[in-house]
């Protein structure tokens, strides 16, 4: 198995590319600046919107752990519309690191997270355009899992090696908090690529404790 990260160089990538190497999967890192990688593994220095489907051939999934910059929150949604556009009429996979906005809060799944975020909030933008890219992507042919972190999505917790998946709703862990370091998202991200038991769907988990 090959496996393409796009971001591997950003703060989830880090952690699913360390995951990865972990287990002695065949990667490559896509990254803009290849001087950000100082594992001993191929890197093809590209822009994400620069990348075609001869750059994507070799792969038999492909992560999309990119993270659209402040002011150009519309980027989560053309980029994954790019990649989509790659991937149709292939056999690829696509796994994207993807946002809480879109998770339901309720258990008649009436109500978004993206509902009840301040629309004059900093954060509402990425939020709001996350939860956009994620509609289009399942409208796609393409074989596509969409992982969702939980509300808080710690890039400095530890890694306790356990965690719990759920479907598209929001879920606390045990200490009843919507909570995971991105040390175990990349433990899930990482077993998704390995397993494919979610294809074509949207997941979410929390670490356990």
């Amino acid at each position: 198995m090959n496996i393409a990260l796009i971001g591997a160089s950003g703060n989830a990538g880090k952690h699913i590319l360390n995951e990865l190497l972990t287990r002695n999967l065949s990667t490559t890192a896509i990254v803009r600046h290849a001087s950000k990688i100082t594992e001993d593994i191929p890197v093809i220095e590209k822009d994400l919107f620069d990348l075609t489907t001869d750059d994507l051939a070799p792969f038999d999934v492909v992560i999309d752990a990119f993270n659209a910059p402040r002011g150009k929150e519309e980027m989560h949604v053309t980029s994954l519309q790019h990649l989509i556009n790659l991937l149709t009429d292939t056999q690829k996979r696509l796994i994207v690191v993807g946002g809480a906005s879109s998770l339901f809060t309720d258990k008649n799944k009436n109500i978004r997270f993206i509902d009840n975020v301040d629309p004059t909030s900093p954060f509402y933008p990425t939020a709001h355009e996350m939860f956009l890219a994620l509609q289009d992507l399942k409208k796609t042919p393409i074989a596509w899992t969409y992982i969702s972190p939980a509300a808080f999505f710690d890039p400095d917790g530890r890694r306790t090696g356990s965690y719990e998946l759920f479907d598209d709703e929001m879920h606390d862990n045990h200490a009843g908090k919507s909570y995971v370091s991105m040390a175990d998202y990349a433990i899930a991200l990482v077993d998704e690529v390995v397993n494919a038991a979610h294809v074509r769907e949207h997941i979410s988990v929390v670490s356990e404790k």
